[in-house]
């Protein structure tokens, strides 16, 4: 059983999986594509990504694909805590260059759905993080993209220090969303 929780920005929703334990440990159903329809999130999963981040501080995103490989993700942590921000980057959106930002932990056991036309990007809140995510599209170079972490237009809360932050140096030198040519048309995602 998955409880379906609405974000500030309804495409984004948060899912919060059963989790079923005794002494021997526990179970959880992490994916159900039938529950995920019933949400209204018609997702066709391709591939499971696994990342590791060994410290704490660590910012991945804010990324995207554009085009025939725009992608939805669903989200979430196995081990330590991650603050998720998901940015609408879709031109003519009502809530366009607004985020929605959720913490998401082994602890809390939730799990975030991202779709296709938004921005994706996670801070580490402790380290030793293991972050898993299913993609409904194939990677493609070619059609990457991406915001720099603390634009100042986005006015994300990041819950740490711009000399915390350990980004990798494609992330160091990504543009502004003002900047940005790549984006979406709201209701095309493409």
């Amino acid at each position: 059983m998955v409880e379906v929780i609405e974000t500030a920005i309804k495409d984004v929703k948060i899912m919060e999986p059963g989790k079923f334990g005794d002494h021997r440990g526990f179970f959880s159903e992490t994916w159900n594509k039938k529950a995920l329809a019933e949400a209204g999130i018609a997702a066709d999963f391709v591939q499971d990504n696994h990342a590791f981040s060994a410290a704490r501080g660590t910012v991945r995103g804010l990324h995207y694909q554009c085009g025939e490989y725009a992608q939805g993700k669903l989200v979430r942590v196995t081990r330590g805590a991650v603050l998720d921000v998901a940015v609408d980057i879709r031109r003519g959106s009502p809530t366009f260059g607004q985020h929605v930002a959720v913490e998401l932990s082994a602890e809390n056991w939730r799990q975030l759905w991202v779709p296709a036309g938004f921005a994706h990007g996670y801070v580490t809140l402790s380290a030793d993080v293991e972050f898993l995510y299913k993609v409904d599209n194939d990677y493609s170079p070619a059609h990457e993209a991406g915001i720099i972490w603390n634009d100042p237009d986005l006015q994300i809360d990041w819950k740490i220090t711009a000399e915390e932050a350990k980004l990798s140096d494609k992330d160091k030198v990504l543009p502004r969303l003002k900047d940005q040519h790549q984006l979406f048309d709201y209701g095309d995602n493409s």
